[in-house]
């Protein structure tokens, strides 16, 4: 190379870079899509790649193998509502006004996502993205509150927090149109179409699915085939009825079968339409799900069915109630089989996204998360001390409670109740079968994490700081 160009060049790389434009309004072509794939009451412990070697979940598997799988995901609040409204948001439910499950005469009484929240499908939608919600919504049953009033240029779905495994009621365009089939099978349909017909992108769709919440069925003969003689392995706890918790096993895998399958649709379309190298393909569900667990079933309002009779609601914030799956397959970013211990919750999920995507998040939307995307960079972030979680129960009982948890104790304190709070030593009791708060060998750190709760209740204008602080203690006056 001659020296006076050589000269040139260099000059040319030491120059200062103009500074970059601001995002347009349209989306930038080259931009990777999203699909995100939410299950209904799913469990971590049912997933093979997290260690169950009787549920059959190959694509769930599939997407950990090809991606990275978070062993430590959690959500602030184990039921429906509060939970789906901090994974669009990044803001606690207490924050938004949406605490339990929306009942539906709260629904039409106009609980649910307040008006003007920003979500990430918005921030997306905003930025030239096409967004599609496609199944379950439950935040909210008003105009103002609907999925096309927070974000969502299409929705095909039911927006309360029930419908049939089997030949659902679907809203399309606004109008209620039944449906034969299986529920995953339609859902999976309608994306499968809306892809198809947003090939050129970008998009963003999130399928919401309702399995494998309650009932578990009935699901297609493909799907139950496959537990027909299966003897799971449940709870080994005295009092349950084995047969009942059996049964339920069975039929929670068959429903969870009947997402996997559809799943595998989805991931062999992106093939054949050429975008799975640039698609992020996410997997998860709304909380986590007890089936003998703790004497209860279901989630953190789960009720006791301990002698197999069914009994009253026992909320809870135990690791299987709170703990989900969370699996993220980035093509070209993600190592394959990558595991992250880090803690993460759906309070992350609205700045992670929108930075996965290269969309700034609006400085006018204060939200609570960490953004993790460096996690799946290969870096690291900086230590995390503590999960904090939230829930004020008021269907079918009441409770109010809130949670600190670190990576060896959970402290789970009850407002309005005395003799309720729990304490756990998750790493001597990962089953959390002892409440140890009463051990004074327990005080200091009892002390220590009801005073970080209690900060962190600060933090997030929590109501219920009055109940969680320290009394003071006056001395009577000597007359």
């Amino acid at each position: 190379m001659p020296p006076r160009l050589s000269f040139l060049i260099a000059i040319a790389l030491l120059a200062p870079l103009p500074p970059l434009a601001p995002l347009a309004a349209s989306a930038a072509p080259g931009r990777m899509n999203l699909l995100c794939i939410m299950t209904d009451d799913q469990a971590a412990w049912s997933v093979g790649a997290y260690g169950n070697k009787e549920s059959r979940t190959p694509n769930m598997d599939r997407l950990a193998r090809e991606g990275a799988l978070f062993a430590n995901a959690f959500t602030p609040t184990p039921v429906c509502s509060p939970s789906r409204a901090t994974f669009l948001t990044g803001r606690y439910g207490s924050q938004l006004g949406v605490t339990d499950w929306i009942d539906p005469n709260e629904g039409i009484a106009g609980v649910g996502l307040p008006k003007g929240a920003t979500t990430w499908p918005g921030v997306l939608r905003a930025a030239g993205y096409k967004t599609a919600l496609i199944g379950k919504w439950h935040v909210g049953d008003l105009a103002e509150n609907h999925p096309t009033a927070m974000g969502f240029e299409h929705f095909f779905g039911f927006v309360g927090g029930s419908n049939s495994p089997m030949d659902p009621v679907m809203e399309v365009e606004g109008k209620k149109q039944k449906f034969k089939g299986a529920e995953p099978d339609i859902e999976t349909d309608e994306a499968i179409r809306y892809i198809e017909a947003n090939r050129a992108g970008p998009f963003s769709v999130l399928i919401t699915f309702r399995a494998p919440h309650l009932p578990y069925g009935p699901v297609p003969e493909q799907d139950s085939a496959v537990f027909k003689d299966l003897d799971p392995t449940i709870p080994a706890l005295k009092g349950l009825d084995a047969e009942q918790v059996k049964k339920w096993t069975r039929d929670y895998y068959a429903s969870i079968h009947s997402v996997d399958r559809n799943i595998g649709r989805l991931l062999e379309k992106l093939e054949q339409l050429k975008l799975d190298e640039n698609t992020i393909v996410v997997f998860t569900s709304d909380h986590g799900y007890n089936i003998g667990h703790h004497y209860i079933h279901t989630k953190g309002n789960g009720y006791w069915i301990a002698g197999g009779v069914p009994g009253p609601t026992r909320p809870n914030m135990w690791e299987t109630s709170i703990r989900l799956p969370l699996i993220v397959r980035w093509p070209g970013v993600v190592k394959a089989g990558t595991k992250i211990d880090y803690p993460v919750s759906f309070i992350d999920v609205f700045p992670s996204f929108l930075s996965a995507l290269g969309v700034p998040a609006p400085a006018d939307w204060k939200h609570e998360g960490t953004d993790f995307t460096p996690l799946l960079r290969g870096l690291t972030l900086p230590p995390r001390p503590a999960i904090f979680g939230t829930y004020d129960l008021h269907n079918s009982g009441l409770s109010y409670m809130r949670m600190i948890r670190t990576e060896q104790w959970k402290l789970v304190r009850r407002a309005h109740a005395n003799g309720m709070d729990e304490l756990y030593d998750l790493a001597k009791d990962p089953a959390e079968t002892k409440n140890v708060l009463g051990a004074p060998a327990n005080s200091a750190i009892r002390k220590q994490l009801n005073e970080q709760l209690l900060e962190w209740m600060k933090s997030i204008n929590d109501p219920l700081v009055p109940e969680f602080a320290p009394r003071l203690v006056r001395k009577k006056k000597a007359e």
